[in-house]
């Protein structure tokens, strides 16, 4: 099963700096333990310099992970603000049947509320969901 983390990275910055990713490992270790045999893609894992590649560059690995967001089997979006990038990779996830989880206060945004499958509130939420067994139940079914 491939899991997809999308998230907010850059979100509305007018600068290069990223916002804090440690959600991902949160998000990643959480799953691991339930589903060890889960192949999970961060982007973030595997691109931490992003931000500082150029035009070129960028714009390939961006497509490129919007292509890997619409293989995927589960799309997992952490979303405390708007992220447009995310919208996308959901929007990616949405056309090809994947299943999504978003974790997201934005529950009237329609691209939370009309592509998802589940929204949580918090983090912490969606993280007893996966200790639970619930999400394993919930992307195996």
């Amino acid at each position: 099963m491939r899991i997809f983390i999308a998230g907010i990275m850059q979100g509305s910055r007018r600068d290069n700096g990223v916002d804090d990713q440690g959600y991902r490992q949160r998000i990643a270790q959480a799953i691991r333990a339930h589903m060890p045999q889960a192949d999970i893609l961060d982007p973030w894992a595997l691109h931490p310099d992003s931000p500082s590649y150029d035009d070129e560059r960028g714009k390939q690995v961006y497509l490129s992970l919007n292509e890997e967001a619409a293989r995927s089997d589960v799309l997992i979006a952490y979303v405390p603000q708007a992220s447009m990038g995310t919208a996308i990779e959901i929007w990616q996830a949405y056309r090809s049947n994947a299943r999504i989880f978003t974790i997201s206060p934005l529950t009237e945004n329609w691209v939370v509320k009309f592509l998802s499958n589940r929204v949580f509130a918090t983090l912490d939420e969606f993280i007893q969901f996966v200790g639970q067994g619930e999400f394993e139940k919930a992307v195996t079914a």
